[in-house]
C-alpha cells in the first residue's frame, strides 16, 4: 500500500503550457513536485536548465517507439507513442489503462492484458489526422498522466483533461493524518461526477472498501473487507447499468472471518 500513498501524496504536476509539461515528462519519478490533488495550479517558475535526457527514456524507464496508421489521404490517422521495453506491473488501483496489442497493431483500453502479447504505453502520445494534432498527452505505465488535449479536424480545442498517473485531477482524497501520508478515502471525480474506482482504506493502510462509479452512480460489486485481512466481509451488488433505476442494490454474499460463506442471495449476480 505504500505505493498508493506515494502516488497520491506527491500530487499532480503543474504548468501553464503543454510544451512545459512535455518537458517535465523527462524528469525522474524520484523527484516529483509535492502538490496535493485538490490544490490549484500554480504559476510556472523559472527552473534551471535540465540535462539532456536519454533517448527513449521517460521517467527513468526505457521504452521503444511504436505507431499505428489507418485511413487514406486527408483522412489518414497516425498515432505516435512509446511502450515499455521491459514489462512492469501497472497500478492495480487504476481502472483505465492502455496497452498496445502486437497482434492487432492497435491501442487497447483495459481488457485482459497479457505481457507476452502486448506492452503498456509509457511516454508521450500524439494522434494526428493529416497535418492536425487531434489528441496529445502522456502515459505513465499504461495510465494517462499530465495534461491531455483533443482538437477537431479544424484544430479547435474540444477537450482538456488533467491526470496524475491515472487519477483524474478532480478526484477527492481524505487522509488520517495532517501530513497527508495515510490515505483514508479516494473518491474518483471526472467532469464533476463520480467516475472510476473508489477506495476506502483502514488506518493500517489496507483496503477496507472498494467499488466503481459510472456517471455518478455505484455499479457492479462493492466489496467490504475485514480489518487486517484481505478476506471479504460483505459483497453488495449494484446495477451494472448506471441508468438502471428499477434494479435495487442488495447484499449478495457475506463471509465470516475464516472466509466461510454465511449468507448468499440467490439472485443472479453478474
Amino acid at each position: 500500500m505504500k505505493a498508493i500513498y506515494f502516488l497520491l501524496a506527491i500530487g499532480l504536476s503543474t504548468g501553464v503550457g503543454f510544451a512545459q509539461e512535455e518537458e517535465d515528462v523527462f524528469q525522474s519519478i524520484n523527484t516529483p513536485p509535492t502538490i496535493n490533488l485538490n490544490e490549484e495550479e500554480e504559476s510556472e517558475e523559472v527552473k534551471p536548465k535540465k540535462k539532456k535526457r536519454k533517448k527513449n527514456v521517460y521517467y527513468g524507464i526505457k521504452t521503444r517507439k511504436q505507431f499505428t496508421k489507418s485511413g487514406y489521404g486527408d483522412k489518414e490517422v497516425l498515432e505516435l507513442f512509446s511502450v515499455l521495453k521491459e514489462h512492469q506491473d501497472k497500478n492495480p488501483y487504476i481502472r483505465d489503462y492502455y496497452w498496445f496489442d502486437y497482434q492487432k497493431r492497435s491501442i487497447r483500453k483495459g481488457g485482459k492484458f497479457d505481457p507476452s502479447k502486448g506492452a503498456l504505453l509509457h511516454g508521450p502520445y500524439t494522434k494526428r489526422r493529416g497535418d492536425v494534432v487531434i489528441e496529445q498527452g502522456i502515459y505513465f505505465l499504461g495510465a494517462k498522466h499530465g495534461r491531455w488535449t483533443k482538437h477537431d479536424k479544424y484544430n479547435i480545442l474540444v477537450d482538456k483533461e488533467k491526470y496524475y498517473k491515472g487519477w483524474p485531477k478532480e478526484s477527492l482524497v481524505s487522509y488520517y493524518d495532517q501530513d497527508k501520508e495515510k490515505i483514508k478515502e479516494l473518491i474518483p471525480v471526472e467532469y464533476g461526477e463520480n467516475e472510476g474506482n473508489y477506495y476506502y482504506f483502514a488506518d493500517n493502510g489496507m483496503v477496507a472498501v472498494r467499488g466503481e462509479y459510472k456517471f455518478g452512480s455505484k455499479v457492479g460489486k462493492w466489496v467490504e473487507y475485514y480489518k487486517n485481512s484481505t478476506r471479504s466481509k460483505r459483497i453488495i451488488q449494484y446495477p451494472d447499468d448506471p441508468f438502471d433505476e428499477e434494479t435495487k442494490p442488495y447484499i449478495w454474499r457475506e463471509y465470516n472471518r475464516r472466509g466461510k460463506l454465511i449468507y448468499e442471495n440467490k439472485k443472479k449476480s453478474t
